[in-house]
């Protein structure tokens, strides 16, 4: 079919008028976007009505303009979703799997003498840090004593120990965008499983309040080493990240210089303020959550790991004495792995790496690995914990009863209930390992990475 030059064009400003006057709720504009279309129809013969009809059930490809990259549809459905949560949470416009958002068509007055390039303006939204301003975060916790006479396990959530733009953090997967630039809370979450001694017991109070969390948790600990890296580890790696400037560092170096660093003087600071002897130790799985990025730091056998989707995604390593890498570099220097309930540095330490244990250098070391994960709107959980959970559980059998409860949860949570679903999943988890008679110190942290409008939208 033929169509007039004339009769496409103005078909054009007829298509866009129309679905315009959604985004446009001025009475002034609305009232002459109509006026504009009623002009146009009352001018077309009843050829070229006839013509319109067809002309406007052609493919939508055909008449888009050629500067646009988003299709109509995608605009008519989209929705400003904001919303505010029972805890002070603010979730903003929703994002896609790739974390953009929808496009908003902006139209603008046609003149039939410009080219057909510039007939309609098509702005195209950029695209968004998948967890935004990171202020939509929830979390919960367990750290209980199970079946050891003592506790030594400690645990560290440390919400906004940093206030970064995540454009500076690094890893940003929208840059340049205008979230990439807002300085926005980066959040610490640390696990510490101590061992060899309980030379002091204190009973400690957190409370962290700010506009966006409140956090009160009560945890005994009896392990000086665990004690001190769940008070002082935050602020090293912090200290160490902000002095870590060196012209062409990229971020993912920046960061392992960080934790490295940071481990390093934790470490130094147990010998020099003798905190604990020398044969007194902890592991440290820790994990720093910005706006696109998840960065786990792992020294001992502490475990992390996110659930994707339906993947369960191991963060860690296990630092164990016969892990082939460790076997090689304990041996190298002069050490032996002896089998003695499992293998062992020496038949002593169950693991290859530890902060403290400076009886067993240079074989345990408190160089940490680290790892970085990209987020992405799929994820629904990170889980960091000790290994009286892993001892019974396997990664996958955790991340199922996660999102099981997560998702359960979520789907029957009130305005009225305080009890967050990381905490529901927390506390089950604590409750299968000690029902599997788990014999160790039992310690989590779920961190929700779901805000509340994301939430709803999987109902």
């Amino acid at each position: 079919m033929r169509v007039s030059p004339n009769l496409y064009l103005r078909t054009r400003v007829a298509f866009l008028a129309v679905p315009s006057l959604l985004f446009y709720p001025h009475p002034s504009l609305s009232l002459s976007l109509s006026l504009s279309l009623s002009r146009l129809l009352r001018n077309m013969d009843s050829t070229e009505v006839e013509q319109l009809g067809r002309v406007n059930s052609l493919p939508y490809v055909e008449l888009a303009s050629t500067s646009s990259s988003v299709s109509l549809s995608s605009v008519l459905t989209s929705e400003d979703n904001r919303s505010a949560t029972s805890s002070g949470e603010v979730s903003r416009t929703t994002t896609s799997s790739s974390g953009e958002i929808p496009a908003l068509l902006v139209p603008s007055l046609v003149d039939p003498a410009l080219s057909t390039a510039e007939e309609v303006r098509v702005a195209v939204a950029r695209p968004k840090c998948v967890g935004r301003n990171n202020k939509g975060v929830t979390w919960g916790f367990t750290s209980v004593i199970g079946r050891r006479r003592e506790m030594e396990d400690a645990v560290a959530v440390i919400p906004s120990f940093m206030s970064r733009s995540c454009d500076h953090v690094g890893g940003c997967t929208a840059p340049g965008s205008r979230s990439s630039s807002e300085i926005s809370p980066v959040h610490f979450f640390g696990v510490y499983d101590g061992h060899g001694g309980n030379q002091v017991s204190s009973l400690i109070h957190f409370s962290v309040n700010d506009s966006f969390f409140l956090v009160f948790f009560l945890i005994e600990w009896k392990n000086p080493v665990a004690k001190f890296c769940a008070e002082r580890m935050h602020e090293v790696i912090a200290q160490e990240w902000d002095r870590e400037t060196i012209d062409g560092y990229e971020w993912q170096r920046r960061w392992e210089a960080a934790f490295s660093i940071g481990f390093e003087r934790a470490d130094n600071e147990l010998m020099a303020e003798s905190v604990a002897p020398e044969m007194v130790g902890s592991t440290a799985v820790v994990t720093v959550l910005s706006g696109c990025q998840i960065i786990t730091s792992n020294c001992g056998d502490s475990r992390a790991l996110l659930c994707r989707g339906t993947e369960t995604i191991p963060l860690t390593v296990d630092q164990k004495p016969d892990r082939e890498d460790e076997l090689e570099r304990i041996e190298g220097e002069g050490g032996k792995v002896i089998n003695w309930n499992g293998a062992r540095v020496f038949g002593v330490l169950a693991m290859s790496r530890a902060i403290g244990d400076r009886y067993l250098r240079p074989w345990i070391i408190p160089v940490p690995e680290v790892t970085f994960m990209t987020r992405t709107d799929e994820d629904e959980c990170l889980i960091l914990a000790s290994d009286g959970l892993w001892d019974v559980m396997t990664n996958e059998e955790v991340g199922e009863v996660a999102r099981h409860h997560l998702r359960r949860r979520r789907r029957s949570i009130s305005t009225l209930d305080d009890v967050s679903p990381a905490q529901v999943v927390a506390d089950h988890l604590t409750e299968i390992a000690y029902g599997r008679n788990s014999s160790d110190n039992i310690s989590i942290v779920v961190v929700d990475l779901k805000t509340k409008r994301k939430r709803q939208q999987r109902l």
